[in-house]
Parts: structure tokens; sequence; C-alpha cells
């Protein structure tokens, strides 16, 4: 995985999950399975971590992408579509935000 690092150019999302821990090992696969099978593979993808909290009521995903533009192709398509209606249905809430990076240490 690229180092975190404030000379980065392209675009970073951290995305947030909240769901109840019978949920969370679900979701973790979803993700993953996600990850594995679909978004590691589109253009503009750097790399990518997910984080789960030890109550397993929060995963925390952190990516990187080339440009804003190909993070915001990837989820309009058909299929990444229909993989965040099922992410949907496993948690309460999720939401992306990008960021650049600030400061580094």
């Amino acid at each position: 995985m690229p180092k975190i690092s404030s000379d980065f150019n392209g675009q970073t999302v951290i995305t947030t999950f909240e769901m109840t821990p019978g949920t969370a090992q679900d979701l973790m696969d979803a993700l993953r399975d996600a990850y594995n099978q679909f978004i590691r593979h589109q253009p503009g993808f750097i790399a990518a971590s997910l984080h789960m909290n030890d109550a397993q009521t929060r995963i925390a995903n952190y990516s990187q992408w080339r440009d804003r533009k190909d993070f915001q192709a990837m989820l309009r398509t058909p299929e990444m579509r229909e993989r965040n209606r099922r992410i949907a249905e496993l948690c309460s809430r999720f939401e992306p935000v990008m960021y650049e990076v600030a400061e580094d240490f």
C-alpha cells in the first residue's frame, strides 16, 4: 500500500459504515468481495484498507484513487450500484467522504 503522504496528488476516500455486531462479518465479507472481484480492477484504483472496531459496530474503509473522477465513475457502474444496495442492507449507515491529505507524520 502506498504511504500516506501530503505529497499525494490523487483522491483519498474514507468511508465509514455503522452496523450491529451481528452483521459486521457479513458486511466485511461483502466489502472484501467487492474489492477483490471488482473495485481493485477499476481504472484509477491505487489501494485500500478495511478497519473494524473492537465492538464490531463500525468499519472504516480508506482508499486511494488516481483522481476523483475515477472513484465517481466506479460508483456509477451497474455492478457497484448493485453491490451498494446489498451493502446498505447490512448496515444502518454508510458515508463515503473525499479528502485531501493535509498533514502526515
